[in-house]
């Protein structure tokens, strides 16, 4: 959870119970409950204002985050050609051995049923 450890995590704990007291903080649990959802709501607000305004004038923002994100595909794919060659190796051997499978299957299936 967000990088934190056990032992982290016990020690904030401890720390809070010495600053806000046991009976304190069930309090600022609260507050900081109800800021974040105030926090999400108006983060959700701005969001669909947004949209709504581009729909509004008549752009697609799916278009534009579409084209990024392929492009960051393209480049992902890029990068893991680059570290991993020998990966590509194997994928461009196995599909033809593959294919040869397939073909002496097919061709030994009636074979196999005359004996």
């Amino acid at each position: 959870m967000f990088g934190i450890g056990g032992g982290e995590l016990f020690f904030i704990i401890l720390i809070s119970i010495m600053i806000f007291g046991s009976k304190g903080i069930p309090d600022v649990a609260r507050f900081l409950g109800k800021t974040m959802a105030q926090l999400k709501n108006a983060s959700n607000e701005i969001k669909s204002e947004i949209q709504k305004s581009a729909t509004e004038s008549g752009v697609d923002v799916n278009s534009l985050t579409g084209g990024i994100s392929d492009e960051i595909k393209k480049a992902k794919e890029g990068i893991t050609k680059a570290i991993n060659p020998m990966e590509n190796i194997a994928s461009e051997v196995t599909k033809p051995i593959e294919k040869v499978k397939e073909d002496i299957e097919s061709l030994s299936g009636p074979i196999k049923r005359q004996l």
